[in-house]
């Protein structure tokens, strides 16, 4: 009899309690008898082999997940070929490989069929241990769920989470932006998530433009469209010329006394990091290599660049992430996550690994995607015809 075993991992996404609960309901409808395991804390829990068994409660429970954001098992960040990062943090002793840890915690479980539901790190760390324990005689099948909201996964053309994410942040701009009645001549710098790419800062921007556009503003003072709409959107595949932006930007807070920028913590962070090095500064990094965005604040470095320009008299820089990230899925998602889970459970029994999305070079079929074709770095479509048009409604340049 096969056994399940699941784990979320990395950042949180709108869409980890769903997936979960998900495949505890799939399971339970077209397996009921295989008992399925959750390590806690991603891969933390299992070098440590801190489980827990989705018992008959659970199980009967599992739909009531789908209401939150949040992961119920736990997430962690953790790379099993970082052996440094391991034995720092306690995880594996000096001297132990993790993949082997890992390995032989699954094998002593009894998993024939492991779960990870994350980005392109944590499916990347679960093409490695498929890998290694292929290698060792291991019989597991790993099949991924993709969890992202920055939709930077290729070749996968919509990750988990990502639409939710969009509309939380919009949400989150709306209450943000009427800070513009706090004070004369306001620069509002909304900072959305997407280290390289700008897709969430542009879907973001579009759904509260589209809020804007159609909401039923009094037309009054501080209360019209113009006023409360989007200005500008920087995002990483698209550069601009700072000078010309400032000019535009300037006309805007001289007639409406506010400026509302939405700009991708991507965004920048080459000269900014460049400036950093360059001054002998440690440039704060994660285990996986990554630039701390939260250590440098691209959100500060715009305001800072556009604040004297623009005769702004107060400047509000505020980060949607965290907001956006912990929502519970919307329909949109809700609907991909079901049937991503039907896939990935389809597989697990089948015993084809690999992780489950829309694959953009096989036609966007939904299927089980090779783990060595994964990888994460996809970059937004500037030129997509709704972001051209976003751009040209709010009067910015699209070079």
């Amino acid at each position: 009899m096969p056994k399940v075993a699941l784990l979320t991992a990395g950042g949180l996404a709108p869409c980890l309690s769903s997936a979960v609960g998900g495949l505890i309901e799939r399971y339970s409808e077209v397996a009921p008898d295989t008992p399925i395991i959750a390590y806690r804390n991603g891969y933390a829990g299992l070098l440590t082999g801190d489980s827990v068994e989705v018992t008959s409660e659970v199980r009967a429970n599992a739909h009531r997940l789908h209401a939150f954001g949040g992961s119920p098992i736990g997430n962690s960040r953790v790379k099993l070929t970082n052996v440094k990062d391991c034995v720092k943090r306690g995880l594996v002793k000096d001297g132990q490989d993790p993949l082997a840890v890992a390995a032989d915690r699954l094998a002593a479980d009894g998993v024939t069929i492991l779960h990870t539901i994350g980005g392109d790190d944590t499916n990347g760390t679960a093409a490695d241990l498929a890998a290694y324990l292929a290698n060792h005689g291991h019989t597991l099948t790993v099949v991924g769920l993709p969890k992202t909201i920055d939709n930077d996964v290729i070749p996968i053309r919509q990750s988990l989470g990502a639409w939710t994410a969009a509309e939380q942040g919009a949400i989150f701009a709306r209450n943000v932006i009427a800070e513009h009645s706090s004070n004369p001549r306001m620069l509002v710098v909304h900072e959305v998530m997407g280290r390289g790419c700008g897709w969430l800062t542009a879907a973001t921007a579009k759904a509260h433009h589209d809020w804007a556009k159609g909401a039923a503003f009094a037309g009054w003072l501080e209360n019209s469209r113009v006023r409360w709409d989007v200005h500008g959107v920087y995002i990483p595949e698209r550069g601009f010329d700072i000078d010309a932006e400032a000019k535009r930007l300037r006309a805007i807070m001289d007639a409406e006394d506010g400026v509302n920028l939405f700009v991708s913590e991507g965004a920048g962070v080459a000269e900014i990091v460049a400036a950093m090095e360059t001054a002998g500064e440690d440039v704060p990094r994660d285990p996986f290599g990554h630039v701390q965005l939260d250590k440098i604040n691209p959100g500060q470095w715009f305001a800072k660049q556009f604040a004297a320009r623009l005769g702004a008299d107060k400047v509000l820089v505020q980060k949607s992430g965290y907001f956006a990230r912990s929502a519970a899925a919307n329909e949109a998602d809700l609907a991909l996550i079901r049937r991503c889970v039907e896939q990935a459970v389809a597989c697990g029994l089948a015993g084809n690994p690999g992780v489950i999305g829309e694959d953009e070079e096989r036609g966007n079929q939904l299927r089980a995607i090779e783990f060595p074709r994964i990888k994460g770095g996809k970059a937004f479509d500037a030129n997509a015809d709704w972001f051209g048009e976003l751009l040209s409604k709010i009067g910015q340049a699209n070079p």
